[in-house]
């Protein structure tokens, strides 16, 4: 059976499947604790990697480098950028982008990509599609952009106008953009914590383990249905 990686940012965000999770196995590696073992019989090594584009793409690499994963799926919440996106929804990404890198940096260089967008994988995207059939939280498929600052209504106008995201984050495109050039499958998937209505740290800290949840939650049934 495939063996999937589930990268979170924070321990808040992990906390779900390590909770569902038989551990086998746990390894220290770049200051990163990996947990490799079961959930729902399904092979997985689950990690947080810490908040931002760099921490994630790290353990990402090692999921893949040092842990073979088949696949990586990155789990946990976001702030919802489209009006139609409310609190505790949950976004998956059928692309993601960075709304803080120049998109020529993508495309005249490595990875010399057709355009700044990082696909997400079609067969995770269909299994996500069969488990928001009957998902008890409405599911949007979309495009998430990431960057490093924390977005609340600074800023939102100008990547609503040239990305249209559902959502932003801080991890998703830096994930994709390591399986990118590795040809692993990705998907990102993320429940929303603030709006523009709702918006702020504070909003989010209130909301973030309750999100967690559902992200969890929808990640593990995918991958039920993935596998």
């Amino acid at each position: 059976m495939k063996r999937v990686g589930i990268l979170c940012a924070s321990d808040t965000e992990l906390a779900p499947f390590l909770e569902a999770m038989e551990v086998d196995r746990v390894t220290e590696k770049a200051l990163l604790r990996f947990h490799e073992g079961t959930i729902r019989e399904i092979p997985v090594v689950t990690v947080y990697s810490g908040v931002c584009k760099v921490n994630a793409a790290i353990a990402a690499e090692l999921l893949i480098e040092v842990f073979s994963v088949d696949a990586v799926v990155n789990a946990g919440t976001a702030g919802g950028l489209d009006p139609k996106v409310r609190l505790f929804d949950t976004v998956i990404a059928e692309r993601s982008v960075y709304h803080d890198v120049a998109e020529d940096i993508l495309t005249e260089f490595h990875p010399w990509m057709p355009s700044a967008c990082f696909p997400s994988d079609k067969g995770l995207l269909s299994a996500a599609g069969r488990y928001a059939e009957s998902a008890a939280h409405p599911v949007f498929f979309g495009t998430i952009a990431t960057g490093e600052p924390f977005i609340e209504n600074k800023g939102r106008e100008r990547i609503l106008r040239k990305h249209s995201p559902l959502a932003v984050d801080m991890e998703t495109a830096a994930a994709a953009h390591v399986c990118y050039v590795n040809g692993v499958p990705f998907l990102s998937v993320r429940s929303i914590t603030d709006t523009g209505e709702d918006s702020g740290v504070e909003v989010f800290e209130e909301n973030c383990a309750r999100a967690s949840e559902i992200a969890a939650e929808a990640a593990m049934g995918l991958l039920q249905m993935w596998t």
